[in-house]
């Protein structure tokens, strides 16, 4: 079995030694402490590892627009993912609007970075997206940095910042699918999932394009409480999921009774 290894790409060294750029109190000092030279250098040595194996890998949530132009030369052996928190933050701004609540792993960063990602969606770089769903509570996350916890919820507002972009016109509906579906099916060669086809589970989520409406803390069902877009209004909003042809949620409803089952892995129903 030749399993995809999924990696958290940041040179653990480089950000020991950086340490001492963290400044109390003021989370803005996150991304100068993590910068984008910790995350390309685990990025790069992640690649030459797999050359010398011959193992692939997948680098998760790309932070930097640099990682992305690396790994433009090197899909054959390197996939990766990208956050909707990558894609829609934007540093300096997020840290002065949220304070903690913007601090995760790797950072948010400025502009540059972020249309670096999104490029990097445009020429068909990112294969997937992930939530990166971190659900910390409002408690935890009002330490004084650094001792705050880094991460936030994202499971929760994946589909509906998405669909937002969508309409924006920063990728196509298609390419979400892809992205979110279709994409992973394939790089990881899960069985029975990624299509609406004769054979496979009936997975898929119902959406309205069309539907506007206002995220909320209150609107977020994660034991966290929180989401770092509250008040943020969006454009394009789930209406049902449906787990192997059964409705589990509707109109922001649980319908059925949890019925979930472990993912299936087609290398390991070959084996």
């Amino acid at each position: 079995i030749r399993r995809r290894a999924a990696f958290h790409a940041e040179d653990e060294y480089r950000l020991n030694d950086r340490k001492p750029l963290r400044v109390e109190g003021d989370p803005r000092s996150h991304p100068v402490w993590r910068d984008e030279t910790a995350a390309l250098m685990a990025t790069e040595r992640l690649v030459k590892l797999a050359q010398e194996t011959g193992k692939r890998i997948h680098v998760l949530h790309i932070s930097t627009r640099q990682e992305i132009e690396f790994l433009r030369d090197h899909k054959d052996v390197a996939s990766c993912e990208a956050t909707p928190h990558h894609l829609t933050l934007v540093a300096p701004e997020c840290y002065e609007r949220l304070g903690t609540r913007a601090q995760m792993n790797p950072p948010v960063r400025s502009a540059e970075h972020r249309d670096g990602i999104w490029r990097g969606i445009e020429q068909g770089i990112i294969d997937v997206l992930g939530s990166d769903h971190a659900p910390h509570t409002l408690e935890e996350k009002a330490r004084i940095y650094p001792a705050s916890p880094s991460g936030m919820t994202g499971v929760q507002t994946l589909v509906p910042l998405m669909l937002d972009h969508v309409n924006a016109g920063r990728l196509s509906l298609a390419r979400f699918v892809d992205l979110s579906s279709a994409g992973p099916a394939r790089l990881f060669n899960i069985a029975c999932k990624g299509r609406i086809a004769a054979g496979y589970d009936a997975d898929f989520t119902v959406v309205d394009l069309k539907h506007s409406e206002t995220i909320t803390n209150k609107w977020v069902a994660s034991r966290a409480g929180w989401t770092p877009y509250d008040g943020v209004r969006v454009t394009g909003w789930p209406v049902g999921t449906f787990v192997r042809g059964r409705r589990v949620m509707w109109q922001g409803e649980l319908t059925t009774p949890s019925t979930g089952e472990p993912v299936r892995f087609l290398e390991t129903l070959r084996a």
